[in-house]
């Protein structure tokens, strides 16, 4: 019994009751006690798909191959494609849509968009370290005291930091914006294309109106 089908349902289809119940009759008393609730006339809306897989697990073993046969009924008529042929899996639970993958042209231009930005992000700490140390270093030739060098780097670190923070905010919104822009144009260009097939199919019916009713007009003219 694979994993998966435990705890599956399977649509109980009038076709699929009627074979049962052919079956019924033959199949060993315990599988066929698990079966009667099911092909009852208050049958139940679905079947456990085990049971449905126990059923077609006896039609092939020789002991059921041969009660089949011995009733004129055929093994291959129960076979797990033949019972769940028609029918719905688990109709009882609701399964969450599905979301197809991106395609790899979008997964491609997602990967660099997180390069650039983790490219971004690096240059930003080593721009901030880097002026903060050559402030240090710029301070420690005008003879302050080391607290006042150790603040004098920290400021410029500091200051760089909101800064490069700031244009990464900037870049950030660019890159959201450009993309919703672009996403805004394909969906304009759709509709503009689905207007213009409109027209294109309107327009033989206009010309089509357009000359009946000259020639209704014509028609009144000549009965005049």
């Amino acid at each position: 019994m694979t994993t998966t089908s435990k705890g599956l349902n399977v649509s109980l289809e009038p076709h699929l009751v009627e074979a049962l119940k052919q079956v019924q009759n033959a199949l060993p008393e315990e599988l066929k006690a698990k079966l009667s609730e099911y092909v009852a006339q208050s049958a139940k809306p679905i079947i456990p798909y085990e049971l449905l897989q126990e059923v077609s697990q006896w039609s092939r073993t020789p002991a059921g191959k041969d009660k089949l046969g011995s009733t004129s009924m055929n093994p291959q008529d129960y076979s797990m494609v033949s019972l769940l042929a028609g029918t719905t899996t688990s109709p009882e639970k609701s399964f969450g849509d599905y979301t197809p993958p991106a395609s790899p042209e979008k997964q491609a231009a997602d990967r660099a968009r997180e390069r650039k930005a983790i490219t971004a992000l690096v240059n930003s700490i080593f721009s901030i370290f880097g002026a903060g140390f050559a402030a240090w270093w710029a301070s420690d030739r005008t003879g302050w005291r080391d607290e006042y060098k150790v603040l004098f780097g920290l400021a410029v670190g500091i200051i760089v930091a909101i800064s490069e923070g700031i244009l990464f905010l900037i870049w950030t919104s660019r890159r959201t914006s450009a993309g919703s822009r672009k996403r805004d144009n394909g969906r304009h260009k759709k509709d503009d294309a689905d207007t213009e097939v409109e027209t294109k199919q309107d327009e033989p019916t206009q010309i089509i109106k357009a000359s009946t009713q000259q020639d209704e007009g014509s028609t009144l003219r000549q009965r005049h």
